[in-house]
């Protein structure tokens, strides 16, 4: 009885190759909700109404349902309409999508948030709509909001641990099938929280690093 980490170091590269793969979805997850989030606000805001409901629609899907049912649905529900994605790229998908609706309420207000004259003196100078918001009004807009969307992927990173349920050997799933070897739960569970920890504080160096440089570009 007791605690034994001694059959921790047995399993550290299990443990490295998942908190990679955490990186990595967390990395590509990230940059979709990111991009994502500024397409459906723009969509939101600007586009035909035949095209904005079913955007709509979308969003309050996402929103109004539970992360790991998404990705269930995508996962294991697409697969009987034909399509069948890999475990990392569904994860990606549901954990993209799910954030850039987030993202995409954040984007919005910023967007309406910026002086109207910024539009008229973009249009002036000859620029076309599309052209003005991508070269003047999302860049503002996207700088106002870079704090509240650093807290959405600190929240993405750990809600990535759901992507084990779908078969992803991110640190989470590394770590049950290394505890279903030794029975050593707690040693486990208690180095993969020291792994996050250390990549949460690393996440939250570069996005630190990001905000000082748009403060610094206004």
């Amino acid at each position: 009885m007791g605690l034994d980490f001694s059959v921790v170091p047995k399993f550290f590269d299990i443990l490295l190759l998942g908190a990679f793969w955490t990186i990595a979805i967390t990395v590509s997850s990230a940059i979709l909700s990111f991009f994502g989030g500024i397409v459906f606000a723009v969509i939101t805001l600007y586009a035909p109404w035949f095209i904005r409901l079913p955007f709509r629609a979308f969003e309050w899907l996402f929103m109004g349902t539970p992360l790991l049912l998404q990705l269930f649905l995508i996962y294991f529900g697409l697969v009987q309409i034909g399509i069948d994605l890999p475990a990392f790229v569904a994860g990606v998908i549901g954990l993209g999508l799910h954030f850039a609706v987030y993202n995409s309420e954040l984007i919005q207000t910023a967007i309406i948030a910026v002086d109207r004259g910024q539009m008229e003196a973009a249009r002036t100078l000859g620029l076309s709509r599309g052209q003005a918001l991508r070269k003047v009004v999302i860049p503002q807009a996207v700088r106002d909001v870079i704090p509240p969307i650093g807290n959405n992927m600190i929240a993405l990173l750990k809600d990535s641990a759901l992507v084990s349920v779908i078969g992803v050997s991110e640190l989470t799933l590394s770590a049950q099938r290394a505890i279903g070897r030794t029975y050593r739960p707690f040693e486990f569970y208690i180095v993969v929280a020291a792994f996050y920890y250390v990549i949460n504080l690393g996440m939250e160096a570069v996005l630190r690093r990001i905000e000082r440089r748009s403060q610094l570009s206004r």
